[in-house]
């Protein structure tokens, strides 16, 4: 009966090790290519942590197809510290540096999402306690009750298919140039700013890729018909793809290093993210960040679609996610040296 058992179970495994064999060479995929297939890097943690499950139920009985779920993660293993960092890094050395913090704030909780009529002032309260260099916000509402006057310099864009959500680059240190790429057809869009540091100059870009429309619950996502949903995932993959390709454009113009900030509406598995972060960037929860590191509220995994990258020359000497729900979104933190 065992003999049975464990040839289901190894047949079980040998599909998702497959599906995850799979999943490494999505990052290479054009979404505009095979879009469907791009959907895929949605479900990488998923598959992680069920070979995990399978590795760990061939290691009680000591058997050697154990090999199979093994090799596949240790194939992957740049994916899996994507997913969870079992080891920080902090760094008490902060001359130089300058602090970072992303936050889709969610319009502030305009429509009661969450059950409280304080969140306006709470992530006010967040914000300036955390006392950060430069604040970046999604979907950023201009809310009665926030209040963010700490900083001297904002950048605050309304785009032209979105007159109420805006993005905003909020900073202690003063702008000499500042713009927006302004995304067609769409309610989302990349401002950048460039900021002047002390001595140097960096541009900061603030980035909200195309949203999906998907409900973050379970229940409502069983409910949903699959094939329409397959189908308008793969439509703003590649509207991604295209947001990501007019963003690259833009930062291999600029004079100046580039930091990436915001809402990828993707994970650390796609195609758009490689691309992004190819241009000499890194990411800087890989960098110094522990456990999970989840930024959205997804209830079948820890999500992790907003991101922090830095140039390649910086040094990352931490990285926080704040596990606080005064958002569908949670604010993430990095503190790096120029």
């Amino acid at each position: 009966m065992r003999k049975i058992i464990n040839k289901i179970v190894f047949v079980m495994n040998s599909i998702a090790a497959f599906a995850l064999l799979l999943s490494y060479l999505l990052p290479y995929v054009s979404p505009k290519t095979f879009p469907l297939l791009s959907v895929l890097s949605l479900t990488v943690p998923v598959f992680i942590v069920i070979n995990l499950f399978f590795l760990l139920y061939w290691v009680i009985l000591l058997n050697k197809k154990m090999i199979l779920p093994l090799t596949v993660l240790l194939l992957g293993v740049s994916h899996v510290s994507s997913l969870y960092k079992l080891r920080g890094k902090s760094s008490e050395d902060t001359a130089g540096s300058i602090s970072l913090l992303s936050y889709n704030v969610h319009s502030f909780n305009r429509f009661k999402w969450i059950d409280s009529d304080s969140i306006p002032q709470d992530i006010s309260s967040l914000i300036r306690e955390q006392d950060v260099d430069i604040f970046c916000a999604q979907e950023f509402y201009n809310n009665p009750d926030i209040n963010f006057s700490q900083y001297k310099y904002k950048y605050e864009y309304f785009n032209h298919n979105s007159r109420e959500l805006a993005l905003v680059i909020f900073s202690k240190f003063p702008f000499i140039s500042k713009g927006s790429l302004n995304f067609e057809k769409t309610a989302n869009n990349v401002i950048f700013a460039d900021v002047v540091i002390r001595k140097d100059t960096v541009r900061v870009y603030n980035i909200h890729l195309q949203s999906h429309r998907i409900s973050s619950k379970t229940d409502e996502l069983a409910k949903a018909d699959s094939q329409k949903l397959l189908k308008r995932i793969g439509v703003s993959f590649k509207k991604q793809q295209s947001q990501a390709e007019q963003l690259i454009t833009h930062m291999k113009s600029s004079p100046y290093k580039n930091i990436i900030m915001g809402d990828f509406n993707n994970t650390a598995y796609s195609y758009v993210y490689n691309k992004i972060k190819s241009e000499n960037l890194q990411d800087s929860f890989k960098k110094a960040g522990k456990g999970f590191g989840k930024t959205f509220k997804f209830e079948l995994f820890p999500a992790r679609i907003d991101f922090i990258l830095v140039p390649e020359e910086f040094e990352v000497l931490n990285f926080k996610s704040y596990d606080l729900e005064l958002s569908d979104h949670y604010p993430i933190f990095s503190r790096v040296k120029l």
